[in-house]
Parts: C-alpha cells; sequence; structure tokens
C-alpha cells in the first residue's frame, strides 16, 4: 500500500488524519515542521504528501518547490492541506507542482478520496513505458524525461503532464477547459489564465521546436506535428 507523509504542524489534525489513512490500509509518517517533512521524505521518499503551507519554519510553498527540485523525491505526488482557501492561492499552489488542493476544514472522507483520485492518476501516468515525440521534441515518460534535438529540457511535474498530454492527443483541439480538468484536477467553473500562462513558459522552455503548439483562438490549444 501507498506511502503517505504528512506535514501539518496541527498535531490534533495531523493525528486524526494518520489515523483515517491507517484505517484505510496506508502506510504513514508525521512531521510537524517543514524541516522535519524534508528530512523524513529523504530518509524514507513516500508516495504522496499532504502537506500544510502555513508551517512554523519553512513555509509551505518552499517545501513544494524542494520536494519537487530533489531528483529522489520529485515523483511523490503532493496534495495542499492549507486554510488558505482564496482561488489566487489553489491556483498558486496546483502552478508550483501541487496535485491537488484541499481546503481547511475538510471532510476527513473527502480527504481519502482525493488522495486516492491522485495516487490512481499518479500510477495511470507511469503506465506502460513509452516514448512520445514530435517534430524535435521526445518525451520519455518511463525517465520522465524530455528531450530537444537530443538536449534534455527541464519541465515542471506540470509542464511535463501538459506536454504529455498535448503529445498523446496531437492533431486534437484541447480547451482550455479540458486541460485544467485533466492536467491541473480543477473543474472548469474556476476561470484563470493559469493554462494560458504555462503554454507560455512550455513554449518558451522548448523554444522553436514549441511553435507546434498552436493556439485555436477562442477555444484553447493543439499540438500539430510537421
Amino acid at each position: 500500500m501507498a506511502r503517505i507523509l504528512i506535514i501539518e504542524d496541527e498535531q490534533d489534525l495531523a493525528g486524526l488524519v494518520e489515523y483515517n489513512l491507517r484505517a484505510a490500509g496506508f502506510e504513514t509518517d508525521t512531521a510537524n515542521t517543514g524541516a522535519g517533512g524534508l528530512a523524513r521524505a529523504r530518509a524514507h521518499p513516500p508516495d504522496l504528501v499532504l502537506l500544510d503551507l502555513m508551517l512554523p519554519d519553512v513555509a509551505g510553498g518552499e517545501v513544494l518547490r524542494m520536494l519537487k527540485s530533489d531528483p529522489e523525491m520529485k515523483k511523490a505526488a503532493v496534495v495542499i492541506v492549507s486554510a488558505k482557501g482564496q482561488e489566487a492561492d489553489r491556483i498558486q499552489g496546483l502552478e508550483l507542482g501541487a496535485d491537488d488542493y484541499v481546503v481547511k476544514p475538510f471532510s476527513v472522507r473527502e480527504l481519502l478520496l482525493r488522495v486516492k483520485a491522485v495516487l490512481r492518476r499518479a500510477d495511470a501516468e507511469e503506465g506502460p513505458a513509452a516514448v512520445l515525440a514530435a517534430g524535435d521534441i521526445s518525451l520519455d515518460t518511463s525517465r520522465h524525461q524530455v528531450r530537444v534535438k537530443g538536449e534534455e529540457i527541464i519541465l515542471t511535474a506540470l509542464e511535463f503532464r501538459l506536454l504529455r498530454t498535448l503529445l498523446e492527443r496531437s492533431d486534437r483541439v484541447q480547451t482550455r477547459e479540458v486541460l485544467l480538468s485533466d492536467v491541473w484536477g480543477i473543474q472548469a467553473e474556476i476561470h484563470t489564465r493559469t493554462v494560458d500562462t504555462h503554454i507560455k513558459r512550455l513554449r518558451e522552455k522548448l523554444g522553436p521546436a514549441g511553435d507546434i503548439i498552436e493556439t485555436v483562438r477562442g477555444v484553447g490549444y493543439k499540438l500539430s506535428p510537421p
């Protein structure tokens, strides 16, 4: 069963979440500081991290950045659990690389369902090894690696997922709403330019090879192989 690391400074809440996760069959570990959470993650890499943003030492956003930049830990899924529930907070968390965002106070049952959904999605992304290619771009799903003309390009987890989705659905228009749902896991009622921002960053990282990602004005995007 998956191993889940809870990084939460409210000890009563951490205990409640840990109890319910164990009852659901998960292995768990807890830390009440950002530094402690990073140390636990390095010692025993988790499959998923439940991360509070307002920690007493290191900001949760910085903990997330460090998790995603570490080769040994970056594959761990991250679900932010925070009292900061404004739309801007949720979007920022997802843009930093979180896989989901749960606002406090929350239903423990809903949290368990969200955890299971994120883990299922992570398993599906692992899937059979495959290399997806279009033009000068190649994406290796098993190595989580992207190359342009043979040179490795460093992408965030979200940028990688976005490019993979476009490659898998090449020549098919993807609306912003579909991308928000399938890549970010958030529903279409949230109006945001986060898709446009990430497409812009992705094109910049890919250089001239990124020109195959076309804007379909008023609809969304599609990747058109040359």
